[in-house]
């Protein structure tokens, strides 16, 4: 039997995920994706769930079949306790406490975003202690300074929305299908980022603000449709570039005064949105220029998935912080 295998949960959103980590390796990682929101232009929460209840099962077993382990094989149980929407968080908090109960084996509560964070050591090459993790999802932006495994300060954030939600609710103003993330990313490609100019919010310090950004899409695409109707359609690549851009250089600047004041060199992104190719090559053009060590997860490694909440797990376990059974889970939930 391995000596530490631990079986992670992840339901925060609408990915229903469950991956085995060995001795610190992660040898599956399951994800099931719920279609069903895509008519609904957004993930509606009480579907969520019921889709949830219905792939956890499956996805736990399968994830335990692809390791060629049983569930007696398991040494603990994980499972992500917050952030993210209630209902969903709670299917599998759920399923994870009655497992660990059941198996009568440690239960490991995890955080969302540290896993993010903490993605970046399932796979080399990894980040060297202290480093600069910005993690940007369609909940989050934040700037997490990271001293240890389990020992990170949040040093930016965001005061109002955050960058995957501009990229998400810019996607539904260009009436592209959920999720529009990653078509604005796609159109973006193809299209010219100086064409149209956005505001970007004057913050002081290291906090993000993305709230006036989509307003002055909003008003700048209502004003554009007034005078011609296919506005959208004739130019959706440079738009999509031009605000991708934006937001893009909105992240790379906060993160570069941060790297400034901290004098950190190693510098990471995590989160949805770092599977971003414009984000992705822009921490590299400024990895060049400012000579520093940047890392960025594999592709699988960045949505949510379990993977990240295994790895976590795994370094929990070795220092003994386990939960108790009746741990409350949080739809919010501070680091």
């Amino acid at each position: 039997m391995p000596e530490i295998a631990l079986l992670a949960i992840e339901s925060s959103c609408d990915d229903t995920s469950a991956a085995v980590c060995i001795n610190g390796q992660i040898v599956s990682n399951l994800i099931a994706n719920q279609k069903v929101h895509e008519q609904y232009g957004g993930v509606v929460p009480e579907m969520a769930s019921r889709e949830h209840t219905k792939n956890i099962v499956p996805v736990a077993t399968e994830a335990l079949k692809k390791a060629n382990i049983s569930w007696q094989d398991l040494n603990a149980i994980a499972f992500t306790r917050g952030p993210g929407l209630m209902g969903s968080l709670l299917v599998g908090g759920i399923f994870a406490k009655s497992l660990a109960q059941a198996l009568q084996i440690p239960l490991i509560d995890v955080h969302h975003m540290q896993a993010h964070v903490l993605a970046h050591f399932i796979d080399e090459p990894k980040p060297k202690f202290p480093f600069l993790c910005l993690t940007v999802s369609g909940g989050h932006t934040q700037i997490v300074l990271v001293k240890d495994y389990l020992d990170m300060q949040i040093i930016g954030t965001t005061i109002d929305d955050a960058a995957g939600e501009a990229f998400d609710k810019t996607a539904k103003m260009l009436e592209l299908p959920y999720p529009g993330g990653p078509l604005i990313d796609k159109y973006a490609q193809l299209g010219n980022y100086k064409r149209f100019k956005f505001s970007e919010p004057q913050i002081d310090g290291l906090n993000f603000s993305f709230s006036g950004l989509k307003t002055n899409v909003l008003y700048f695409l209502q004003k554009e449709i007034k005078q011609n109707p296919n506005f959208i359609q004739e130019n959706l690549n440079d738009i999509c570039a031009s605000v991708q851009h934006t937001i893009v250089h909105i992240l790379m600047k906060k993160l570069t005064q941060a790297a400034q004041q901290t004098g950190i060199k190693e510098i990471a992104i995590a989160g949805g949105v770092s599977a971003n190719s414009g984000l992705r090559t822009a921490l590299q053009q400024l990895g060049e220029q400012n000579n520093w060590n940047t890392y960025i997860p594999q592709f699988q490694y960045c949505t949510d998935n379990a993977g990240m909440i295994a790895i976590t797990a795994y370094h929990k376990y070795l220092k003994q912080e386990f939960c108790a059974l009746d741990i409350p889970i949080k739809a919010r939930l501070e680091f």
